[in-house]
């Protein structure tokens, strides 16, 4: 059975994508970024919650900051790449549900009112929406560098504040030479999927 998906779109969002490890210096422009954002806003989370923030760290300054708390293997290709943006979960997400769950606004006290179980559902829910950003990233013809390699105490001390908790680095940008290291395995449908 095949996909409603055509095989150049499977191929360009999922099947021939990777980490991209070095950038051309073409720019990434705030209306692509504009772009990307309002196509995955519309992926779905647990009551429409919206916990991810993205930083979008262009000035040279702010760049030279971030790299520091970069992992020594991320550091060059954090300088080098066109756009680096920083996400992060806000932990205060639930203000905003009653304007994003109008047909069911009580469950900003109902169900986090307790700062831990916000944290819980905006670590799951952010990350739901940094996978989404990801392919966003790749619909719009660029490539994404996703990144764990940080001081994340440090990124959030940096650029953030107590109510934000950091995720990932993503380097953002057209691909560069000799960007993609060889394509890693994956595990197969039957070592993934049980039926019950």
């Amino acid at each position: 059975m095949s996909l409603v998906l055509d095989s150049a779109a499977q191929d360009l969002l999922f099947r021939e994508a990777r980490t991209a490890n070095s950038f051309s210096d073409e720019p990434v422009t705030e209306e692509q970024v504009q772009a990307i954002y309002d196509l995955v806003k519309f992926g779905p989370t647990a009551f429409n919650q919206t916990p991810l923030r993205i930083t979008l760290v262009r000035s040279a300054e702010a760049r030279e900051r971030l790299v520091k708390h970069m992992a020594a293997g991320n550091q060059p290709k954090t300088q080098a790449a066109p756009l680096v943006a920083i996400l992060s979960a806000d932990n205060e997400f639930h203000e905003e549900l009653p304007a994003l769950l109008p047909s069911f606004p009580q469950a900003k006290d109902l169900f986090f009112s307790e700062r831990p179980v916000r944290e819980q559902s905006a670590l799951m829910n952010s990350a739901l929406q940094a996978a989404y950003f990801i392919v966003g990233i790749r619909a719009a013809g660029l490539a994404a560098g996703p990144m764990t390699g940080l001081d994340f105490a440090g990124v959030q001390k940096e650029f953030l504040d107590d109510d934000h908790t950091p995720l990932m680095v993503i380097n953002i940008g057209k691909p560069g030479e000799n960007a993609w290291y060889p394509r890693s395995p994956r595990l197969d449908f039957d070592q993934v999927v049980t039926t019950v």
